[in-house]
């Protein structure tokens, strides 16, 4: 059911994913062209990882324990790709002016928190079930 929320959630971060890589530099390098998703293979095929996962995980609303450990596993993959993000900005060799970190390695943080309200409005479907349930 596309109409509830965490459908909603779901898909922006799908759109952070797929979409805002493309637009938002990760970083600048040496020669002061910035950094793309689309410059690193490794940083592409990790963002379009997440996409796909969310993008199951909007389909998978028959299913919400199934939905919630999809999400679960997204906020993992996640994690890792903003833990290598920030262990790559640390390691940029330069000065500031020529190695100037992009709003892009923020995108697994956005993802995140729209994966934790999408969690908790399946967590809330699944009490709410379970409480009608009891009342049969």
């Amino acid at each position: 059911m596309l109409q509830r929320i965490q459908s909603i959630y779901l898909l922006v971060v799908f759109l952070v994913s797929a979409v805002l890589p493309f637009v938002a530099s990760m970083w600048k390098d040496a020669a002061g062209t910035p950094v793309y998703a689309s410059s690193e293979l490794w940083i592409l095929l990790s963002f379009m990882a997440v996409a796909l996962l969310a993008l199951v995980s909007v389909f998978a609303y028959g299913n919400r324990k199934n939905q919630f450990v999809l999400n679960r596993l997204n906020m993992i993959l996640n994690l890792i790709l903003l833990g290598v993000f920030a262990y790559r900005s640390l390691n940029l060799s330069g000065e500031t002016e020529v190695s100037e970190k992009g709003i892009g390695i923020f995108l697994p943080v956005i993802s995140i928190v729209f994966l934790v309200l999408a969690n908790k409005a399946i967590k809330k479907d699944e009490d709410l079930v379970k409480s009608v349930d009891r009342l049969r």
